[in-house]
Order: structure tokens, then sequence, then C-alpha cells
């Protein structure tokens, strides 16, 4: 059973912006989780899933990669229980399906089955 769903991902040119969000499926407590957003190239063998930001529950601790510093931000919405990702200046090796996790670490069992961003002109 998936517990979580990832939403708004697509296709954009280099330089746009995409709000990915991330809701709990029907009875999942998102708002009891610290959320994490990671990337994967299924292209590009061998390559570990990239941590790209994450947000703990109360929001006072934001994390997010070198590569996506200043240009993504997260953010949560506990009342209605999703965590965004806001991606601006997007470039093409943005490009990746991003999923969203019940952890920071990568370490939960709940995930998402992932977006599709795709960064081309």
């Amino acid at each position: 059973q998936v517990a979580l769903v990832e939403s708004g991902g697509g296709l954009v040119q280099p330089g746009g912006s995409l709000r990915l969000s991330c809701n709990g499926a029907p009875g999942f407590t998102l708002d009891h989780y610290a959320v994490g957003w990671f990337r994967q190239v299924p292209e590009v063998p061998g390559k570990a899933r990239e941590r790209v930001s994450c947000i703990i529950i109360d929001e006072s601790t934001t994390f997010y990669a070198d590569s996506v510093k200043s240009l993504f931000t997260i953010s949560r919405d506990n009342a209605q229980k999703t965590v965004y990702l806001q991606m601006d200046y997007l470039k093409p090796e943005d490009t990746a399906i991003y999923f969203c996790a019940g952890d920071c670490e990568g370490y939960s069992h709940y995930w998402g089955q992932g977006t599709q961003v795709t960064v081309s002109s």
C-alpha cells in the first residue's frame, strides 16, 4: 500500500519552475513525520538515489543538497498534510524521478511512487 503520493511533475524548459506536492494517503498521518524529497535518474546505472531536501515536523529545520540550495524551497502545511518542493531555475541536470519519503535519511518504509520531472528545451 502506497503511503505517500507525489504530484506536480512534468516537462519544463530550463530556467522554469515546478512545484511538487507530497500528500499522505487516506489514514496516513503525514504531519507526524519528517519528510524528505529524493531523486533518481534510472538511466544512469549505479547512481544512488540523491537526497534533495528535507523538512522536520515543526518546520524549524530544513536541509538542501548543495546542488539545489537557493534554487529549491521546501515547506509543509500540516493542516493539509502536504509537503511542497518549490523548484525554481530548473536545469537539465535536475531531470529525474522525484520521490518523497517519511524521513530525512531515506530509510523510511513510507515512500511514494515518484513523479517525473523533465527539464528540456
